[in-house]
């Protein structure tokens, strides 16, 4: 009973001493729940200001970041208006550390908003984290197939568009972000139809194909390979065809013994 005074103490205390453009009782109904000692939450939501990284700790933000997943299941999906502001804040944060963490996370988090909220949300900050540097790109990518699936058809058909943009990185020599995108694209597979993947995937296959790295080409290979499987499973298989027609002139009529080689190994 003491502790809970002291809470409810500290939580009027704080109510008092909040800055924002909506009058204090609004401002206390977006914050409140009552999953946790409203007192913590408050504590934990502080954690961005920044203040907080002069005097506490210069990573606090980046602590915050990586606690926010489990903060949000605890609170739950109805309590996610206590968060959704500390969140777009995180992304927008001017230190890539904190940023990449939620890139990192943020498949995670769309499994516990659901399917509505990920898309009003979340969605416009994975499409901030395609266009960021490299090291926030990879955390997006290496989990694209955990929250593509999650999205709406028509919405994940938007992101075909986009893949190609993965091939170019800051620096060309990261070989690992082209093996994981193709580590990728053999799940995305089955999330898109016959058609999506000879108009989009195949292009980017075939590029990672003709990688200067072996590690980027061996795995090219298998996406490849999965890919001829896949659209001969089809209804109609006239797209296995024509990819099988088009391995055949690219790789294994290669004046090139390396191209010739990778049509056997696609083979094998």
């Amino acid at each position: 009973q003491s502790m809970d005074s002291t809470l409810h103490y500290i939580h009027n205390d704080s109510d008092l001493s909040t800055n924002s453009s909506f009058s204090p009782e609004e401002e206390r109904k977006s914050k409140v729940q009552d999953v946790v000692p409203q007192a913590l939450l408050d504590q934990y939501l502080s954690m961005t200001d920044p203040s907080r990284a002069q005097t506490v700790d210069t990573e606090i933000a980046k602590h915050c970041a990586y606690s926010l997943p489990g903060v949000a299941l605890t609170l739950g999906r109805q309590n996610w208006h206590c968060l959704k502001d500390t969140y777009e804040t995180l992304a927008s944060d001017m230190q890539w550390k904190v940023r990449r963490t939620l890139a990192f996370s943020i498949h995670e988090l769309a499994v516990i908003l659901g399917d509505q909220l990920t898309a009003g949300d979340l969605v416009p900050v994975f499409n901030g984290f395609l266009k960021d540097l490299d090291e926030v790109r990879i955390g997006v990518l290496k989990h694209l197939h955990d929250f593509l699936k999650l999205l709406h058809v028509d919405k994940r058909r938007e992101y075909l568009y986009q893949l190609q943009e993965f091939l170019v990185t800051d620096n060309s020599r990261n070989w690992r972000f082209r093996a994981e995108l193709a580590e990728q694209l053999i799940l995305l597979l089955d999330l898109y139809s016959a058609r999506d993947i000879y108009d989009y995937l195949r292009p980017i296959a075939f590029s990672l194909c003709a990688d200067k790295v072996s590690s980027v080409r061996w795995i090219s290979y298998k996406l490849v390979s999965e890919m001829v499987k896949k659209l001969y499973m089809a209804s109609t298989p006239t797209f296995a065809i024509d990819l099988m027609n088009e391995l055949v002139a690219k790789f294994c009529r290669c004046h090139k013994w390396s191209g010739r080689q990778t049509f056997v190994f696609i083979c094998q």
